[in-house]
């Protein structure tokens, strides 16, 4: 069954040699050749300013040069981040284009109760992280704390459900050989839209 997917690219650097950069390229090219639609958003592309006011924030007007990626957003049934840990968290740039989207109005709603309407619910998620340290160190000596956040504070909060992730440990030093499995694992991912 042919799928809408929107891939999120958070690497902060518009530079082609980045692992990031080559795994979003085999995940989109899988899901293609099996008939996905997918549409990439660019962060590092996008020209978008950063809230600074709790006002601005839940009742500020989205900026139109993310009108785009909110639309892709909206009409996905997948969505999958792609990004590079950098201090144990996303890239600032990812987390500014997420406060922005990732709003009342489109991705929750307020409606008076005690929990807030998650507006994006009914779209599964993937995430996949590149890091320096091994994965399972990420998972195991720091309880990735950061990327359960991820998962748990923004997007189940808004209705992203089930997230699953897939993390590439060691990213500096891999053998090319090991490089060009984890593009394999991509397409795979890419075909199953998941």
């Amino acid at each position: 069954m042919r799928k809408h997917v929107a891939l999120i690219q958070g690497h902060p650097d518009v530079s082609p040699d980045r692992l990031c950069r080559a795994l979003a390229d085999a995940y989109i090219d899988g899901a293609r050749t099996s008939g996905h639609i997918v549409e990439e958003i660019d962060v590092a592309r996008l020209d978008f300013p950063l809230l600074r006011r709790q006002k601005e924030f839940e009742d500020g007007a989205m900026p139109a040069a993310l009108d785009k990626a909110a639309e892709a957003i909206r009409e996905a049934e997948h969505v999958v981040f792609v990004f590079p840990l950098w201090l144990g968290t996303m890239p600032a740039l990812l987390k500014a284009f997420l406060e922005q989207v990732m709003r009342p109005g489109f991705a929750f709603d307020y409606d008076g109760g005690g929990f807030p309407k998650k507006l994006l619910k009914g779209r599964s998620a993937r995430i996949i992280v590149t890091m320096g340290m091994p994965s399972s160190v990420y998972r195991w000596v720091y309880l990735d704390h950061w990327l359960a956040g991820l998962r748990r504070s923004i997007l189940g909060f808004v209705g992203l459900s089930p997230v699953r992730e897939t993390l590439f440990g060691r990213v500096n030093d891999v053998p090319p050989e090991v490089r060009r499995q984890w593009l394999t694992t991509m397409a795979g991912l890419g075909r199953q839209a998941r």
